[in-house]
């Protein structure tokens, strides 16, 4: 049990201006995207993260960093890989785009450096267990809304920029749904295989590897488990 977050707290040069960034950050997505933007699991960490350096709860930063570490770790592959003439995934592609303002894609960078910001946050503050089982839940309810409210891969837009297959809930093509399962199916592949093959390990290496954090009293609404049940329930 290693609590960092009084000893340790998040320098304040890191909150004023990781929080200038995204103060930048959201009302341009707003304008060029729209609200829906912020269903992606990338923008949901982003604000979690802003909501971890200000209230240095563990939670949120564990939460966030569960739920994107070995995504946006694809996602720097590929942006080094585009550097070098490399591309590994072709997901940065748009980064070296010149019809895209050289602003839009500074923004758009944050997918680099914001796992990185996380790990950091993590070590800082420890890392919450609850984290694997909270951002689960987080991510189960965001691929419905994206699913069944969202507009769908192929849709027909109320402007360019608008957000669809958000979350890539009908296949990894936007231009049109997937073909090789129903429906339903690629959905509920998604439901079961983000935990097992990205939330899970990733919880596994940070609880390992990184300070632990146990829950307070005031951080939870029922009686904090004894140690070896709490093993248990995180393992």
């Amino acid at each position: 049990m290693n609590d960092q977050s009084s000893s340790q707290p998040i320098p304040l040069w890191i909150k004023l201006a990781f929080t200038a960034f995204v103060a930048v950050l959201t009302p341009y997505y707003w304008r060029e995207y729209g609200p829906t933007n912020f269903l992606y699991f990338c923008d949901v960490a982003l604000f979690l993260a802003v909501a971890a350096v200000w209230t240095q709860r563990p939670l949120f930063a564990s939460m966030a960093a569960v739920g994107i570490t070995i995504p946006q770790l694809l996602w720097q592959v590929d942006f080094v890989g585009q550097l070098i003439g490399m591309p590994v995934t072709g997901m940065t592609d748009y980064m070296f785009d010149p019809g895209i303002s050289l602003f839009a894609r500074g923004l758009s960078f944050f997918h680099f450096w914001l796992p990185i910001l996380l790990i950091y946050l993590v070590w800082r503050l420890g890392y919450d267990r609850r984290a694997l089982f909270a951002w689960t839940g987080t991510a189960w309810m965001l691929l419905l809304i994206c699913y069944f409210v969202m507009p769908p891969a192929g849709a027909t837009l109320d402007f360019p920029n608008q957000p669809h297959n958000i979350n890539y809930v009908y296949g990894m093509d936007d231009a049109q749904p997937q073909q090789w399962m129903p429906p339903t199916a690629w959905l509920t592949m998604l439901f079961v295989g983000l935990p097992a093959l990205l939330y899970y390990p990733t919880h596994l290496v940070l609880k390992t590897f990184l300070p632990n954090h146990s829950p307070s009293k005031s951080e939870t609404t029922t009686a904090e488990p004894s140690p070896k049940a709490a093993l248990a329930n995180a393992s």
